[in-house]
């Protein structure tokens, strides 16, 4: 009975209820069922499944035809087919399974568990019940729990103290109690057999004369009360429950337990600390507890204290920590590492080439852990090595042909693979004179390049769609076009003798069918059909929309609106269904005080995003909003950082958001927040990484510029999801905005690509070795006041996954930049404030 004490404190911590009556599951054993079962495939049942109260189930495994199917016998008895008769009858049942959930019986007798009650009813042949009191066992006896709980205490403090170690935690204390109690066992135990009996206690109570100082307890009354098993004697293990002795223990090996589990399907991670009346196990996350949160993946800590994740995905990788309750240092670490089959994509999809140019076909796979790539061509594989011809490059993400000629035509098939899968996609290439116009020479050659893989630049003039690679301008829209709905003019003239010009702030691709751009001075935002090549439609909004942010999972541009130049008013609005061909008005949402928001990205690993993030104004906390019904879903503190939110960068690795604080003064500005997409609470601060965080679009690089330093911070994510400082590259630049382009010498690996705000600089630096490139003389960017509608006054956008080139504008003309040699490529003049650039491409 005295080990119960402990229990109590623990169960009520963890928010665990005994049922009132008999016995039934607690939600949390229900849960674990359930747990359990997303968790892998049930198998049938045993004839001896036990229950949580320790019976034994034996109805599910019958066979369809046995008489015992639909029989049911009630606690303590079982069903069994007579061997004579063929009928199912119902007897006694044969055995528990043991497990130690104490209860008391109304006979006055102390039961491992409900289950022992019930049978011990059905073989006695009388009512048995639980009875829930503490004293129901000391009934008829003057040995209360009190008294017994005194007579214990008494023993303990008879026993020679151990030296004073100072100040002691728990694990202290209780490792003093365990020799106390070893030497009390050593003691009593007379014939050193390692049991106790009724004799030797008897004959200790009257050596000591212990009735003289507890009358209302002797020491046969350990023997009485503490015997779970009823077998007439006291073992060590039952010594040590009576006195509540904790024993745990892990083994060194398992201190760290590295899991490997295939996105999408389940992980069970069961924590290997064993010992005599172990407290309930503690799961933590980046330092987060999670048995007492209500999370939707990790919902189930199981009977074992099993930590169940019923779906993974990349952002569960990571590490994950438990301990018994009461003992944190005697803790274990599990790295779980999330593994993704290769995602495939090739580019061009078909091209046609005439003789003697040469050909690239590209290939680009995403995958944990990275994939490797194989081509073949019309099914054999290609062996480049012995060909002059043919060449890979950066690890076969380019097949290049030097020279084509007819005989290269064919299906170009890449293949990626990894330990979990593979994947694999066709790049078709064509051979043939231009003057045969065949079908796919026109397709590739008339359509395909006509409107797809161009820079759409708005700037004072309109819009001009500028291809890269020959510095041709396709198309100038002018500023006096009209609106195909309205027929009303792309850029109106303003009242009075100011000049009539554009004014643009924001805008974003939507799935290469459409363009929309904000006009923050029309209130209205313009909607560019690609294909046609004219503006179809004016959608009006709340005054100076300013920003735009395109969520592909639903199809919806998200705009923000500041009200006024002085963000007086702001509101965020949302167009849906963006990329369907209809009349389309944007909706207000109940936000307001909006001073920026944020959606994550989706790649080919993250196809659909769920939630997105809106800052308030002077409020230090981020909202999550569900992007499907806009309402909120959870507020996330910054109060205890004093972090009032200035923008987000977010990495599916592991899940975590870097969150950047606004500055309160101009010495140093305060370190960004890292927060936990699993747990959605706040890790703590980045190290001391201060500024604007950007995220790779593979999640593997955090690139921070240091507004104190000028320094380009870099930080790496592995595949374990652990977060740590890769470089610091030391060339200063007031960066205004950055890109990642796909390395071209190395697979899966990226270039970051920094513009200055204040300087005709670019910078190219390579983010697995940290070589650094920079351009100079690319002329002065707008200045800050030009660029009213934040930052960045200097953008710099790339042309799309596989896209060598970039475009970065300076005040009255553009720049085209070859990223796969890091040189201009050429200027194209008379563009003023073009600093709105969306790229349409194939990919």
């Amino acid at each position: 009975m005295g080990g119960l004490g402990i229990w109590a404190v623990a169960v009520a911590l963890l928010g665990t209820s005994w049922m009132a009556e008999g016995h039934k599951s607690s939600k949390r054993g229900s849960a674990g069922a359930a747990g359990v079962g997303h968790a892998a495939t049930p198998s049938p049942r045993s004839t001896e499944q036990g229950r949580a109260d320790g019976s034994i189930d034996h109805s599910p495994s019958y066979p369809e035809e046995s008489p015992c199917r639909r029989t049911y016998c009630g606690r303590g008895r079982q069903c069994a087919v007579m061997a004579d008769t063929g009928r199912a009858e119902c007897v006694c049942q044969e055995k528990c399974r043991p497990s130690f959930v104490p209860v008391c019986g109304s006979d006055g007798r102390f039961y491992e568990n409900h289950c022992e009650v019930y049978r011990t009813a059905c073989l006695e042949r009388r009512r048995i019940y639980v009875v829930h009191s503490k004293d129901c066992f000391f009934k008829g006896n003057t040995c209360t729990m009190s008294e017994y709980n005194r007579l214990k205490s008494t023993l303990l403090n008879l026993q020679p103290k151990l030296q004073n170690l100072g100040q002691q935690d728990r694990q202290r204390d209780m490792e003093e109690k365990r020799t106390l109690v070893d030497t009390m066992f050593k003691y009593l135990d007379v014939d050193q057999d390692g049991l106790l009996v009724g004799d030797e206690l008897e004959k200790v109570s009257m050596k000591e004369h212990m009735e003289d100082s507890l009358l209302e307890c002797t020491m046969q009354d350990l023997l009485r009360y503490d015997d779970y098993n009823n077998d007439g004697h006291l073992s060590l293990h039952e010594f040590y429950t009576a006195f509540q002795v904790v024993q745990l223990s892990l083994a060194e090996d398992q201190r760290i337990s590295v899991s490997t589990v295939t996105v999408g399907l389940s992980a069970v991670l069961t924590c290997a600390i064993q010992g005599t009346l172990r407290p309930p196990i503690i799961w933590k996350r980046n330092g987060i507890i999670l048995n007492f949160l209500d999370l939707e993946d990790i919902n189930d800590f199981g009977d074992d204290g099993s930590l169940y994740i019923t779906k993974v995905t990349t952002i569960h990788m990571g590490n994950y920590s438990c301990h018994a309750y009461g003992y944190e240092h005697l803790c274990q670490t599990h790295v779980l590492q999330v593994n993704v089959p290769p995602v495939i994509l090739v580019y061009p999809e078909t091209q046609a080439q005439e003789p003697g140019v040469s050909a690239s076909l590209h290939c680009h796979a995403d995958g944990i852990p990275n994939p490797k790539l194989l081509w073949l061509k019309n099914g054999l594989e290609l062996q480049p090595r012995s060909s002059k011809q043919l060449s890979l490059l950066a690890n076969g993400t380019e097949l290049l042909i030097g020279s084509v000629r007819y005989e290269d035509t064919g299906a170009y098939t890449c293949i990626a693979k990894n330990e979990v899968g593979v994947d694999e996609d066709i790049s078709s290439l064509f051979v043939e004179d231009s003057a045969k116009k065949t079908l796919a020479n026109i397709l590739w050659r008339e359509e395909g390049l006509s409107v797809g893989n161009m820079f759409y630049v708005f700037s004072d003039e309109g819009i001009t769609v500028l291809q890269p690679s020959e510095c041709e301008i396709r198309r100038h829209m002018k500023r006096t076009e009209r609106i195909v709905a309205t027929y009303d003019e792309m850029c109106p003239k303003g009242e009075g003798v100011s000049p009539q010009r554009c004014v643009w702030s924001s805008a974003v691709n939507v799935r290469d069918k459409y363009i929309y751009v904000t006009q923050p001075l029309l209130s209205r935002l313009l909607v560019v059909d690609i294909q046609a090549q004219k503006v179809v439609q004016a959608v009006a909004t709340d005054p100076f929309p300013v920003k735009m942010l395109y969520d592909k999972s639903h199809d919806q541009v998200w705009v923000m609106t500041w009200g006024d130049m002085d963000r007086t008013h702001p509101t965020l609005q949302v167009i849906p269904q963006a990329s369907v061909g209809e009349v389309h008005r944007a909706i207000r949402t109940t936000f307001q005080r909006v001073t920026d928001f944020f959606i994550p990205p989706t790649n080919l690993i993250i196809t659909h995003v769920r939630f997105a993030f809106v800052f308030l104004k002077n409020e230090p906390a981020v909202h999550k909003i569900d992007l499907e019904t806009f309402h909120r879903v959870k507020t996330i503190s910054l109060k205890n950082y004093s972090c009032i939110p200035v923008s987000m960068a977010y990495t599916h690795l592991s899940g975590f958001y870097f969150v950047q604080c606004q500055s309160k003064s101009r010495l140093r500005a305060p370190p960004q927040l890292l927060i936990d997409s699993v747990t959605d609470a706040v890790i703590g601060p980045n190290l001391n990484v201060t500024g604007r965080p950007f995220v790779s679009p593979d999640g593997r690089y955090v690139v921070t510029p240091d507004p104190g330093s000028a320094k380009l911070i870099v930080q790496t994510v592995s595949f374990q999801g652990e977060l740590s400082l890769n470089l610091e590259l030391d060339e200063p630049l007031a960066v205004s905005d950055v890109a990642f382009q796909p390395s071209f010498v190395e697979s899966n690996q990226h270039v970051v690509v920094a513009t200055s705000g204040s300087s005709t600089d670019l910078l190219f630096a390579d983010l697995s070795s940290g070589r650094v490139e920079v351009l100079r003389s690319l002329k002065e960017p707008l200045a800050p006041q030009a660029w009213p509608w934040g930052v960045p006054n200097r953008v710099v956008v790339t042309s799309g996954l596989f896209g060598q080139y970039l475009v970065t504008p300076s005040a009255e003309s553009l720049f085209v930049l070859n990223g796969k040699q890091r040189t201009p490529h050429c200027e194209v003049s008379d563009i003023k404030r073009g600093n709105t650039v969306v790229w349409v491409g194939e990919v």
